[in-house]
């Protein structure tokens, strides 16, 4: 049996240009270690022991510096197929990756990258959820209209539309915002199953912005982080502030990539 099931976020991986910066900072922030890619210019990420995420030195200059997420299947080619039919596109077809697995990406109807990952040897994360591991993704997007089908006839994610108050990136008070979460097709929906989700980029950010995918990290301590990311010579571009699930925020790289930490509720004195 899978560790994954079909449509679940089960990987991880940031494009950087200097992969040795890169092991500096994820390193002191989550005390990752890491393990070379057998002279490829990559090294996956561990905490205790166990795969969380990759770090690779990026190709070409031109390509973003990002955070990416990749999604499980059973049948690649087949979601491939579903992706064109539903309005998203291909950017790389199915390619091998060893023994590891095969994988793709594509972009949504709006424009967001992410990853597909059919499991062969490697089937994703050895450990999540727990400090210095993914706990969540979410894209943020403008085409919520286009987007929210995509990925339910795509994938089968069912959805929940939370009644509580989101965060508005544009100030420090709390205002409704428009969010939805996905469970696994033959989940009951709801946050108990949800494995990701859905934001709206708002007026808030600058009109060029392009939609994305978000990465969580679980943390014991959101404060702490942020301000040792600092430190490591990052940047927070959203401070600390609670949420319905815990305590949360944004931060970027030393050297730009983003991604955002959560210290969920159970783990807050």
């Amino acid at each position: 049996m899978a560790a994954f099931a079909h449509s679940a976020p089960c990987w991880a991986d940031v494009q950087l240009p200097d992969l040795e910066a890169g092991k500096r900072f994820y390193g002191g922030l989550f005390g990752w270690t890491f393990r070379a890619g057998d002279g490829m210019p990559f090294a996956d990420a561990l905490s205790d022991g166990r795969l969380v995420a990759a770090l690779a030195a990026k190709k070409d200059g031109r390509m973003p510096t990002a955070w990416g997420v990749y999604f499980a299947t059973d049948d690649i080619r087949a979601t491939v197929a579903a992706i064109r039919e539903h309005g998203g596109q291909i950017i790389t077809d199915p390619v091998r990756a060893g023994q590891a697995g095969i994988l793709a990406q594509a972009a949504d109807p709006g424009g967001a990258v992410f990853g597909l990952w059919q499991p062969g040897e490697r089937e994703g994360f050895e450990k999540q959820n727990d400090p210095g591991s993914f706990c969540w993704t979410e894209v943020y997007t403008r085409q919520p209209e286009r987007v929210d089908p995509f990925y339910e006839q795509v994938f089968g994610f069912r959805a929940t539309d939370p009644d509580e108050a989101g965060h508005d990136v544009s100030g420090d008070t709390e205002a409704l915002v428009d969010f939805r979460m996905w469970s696994p097709e033959g989940a009951e929906p709801g946050p108990g199953t949800a494995v990701g989700g859905r934001s709206v980029i708002t007026d808030a950010f600058p009109a060029e912005m392009p939609s994305y995918f978000l990465i969580y990290f679980a943390v014991a301590d959101c404060d702490a982080a942020a301000e040792l990311a600092v430190r490591l010579g990052g940047r927070v571009a959203q401070p600390p502030f609670d949420i319905p699930y815990g305590r949360t925020a944004v931060l970027h790289d030393d050297q730009g990539a983003a991604f955002a930490v959560l210290q969920p509720g159970e783990l807050l004195p």
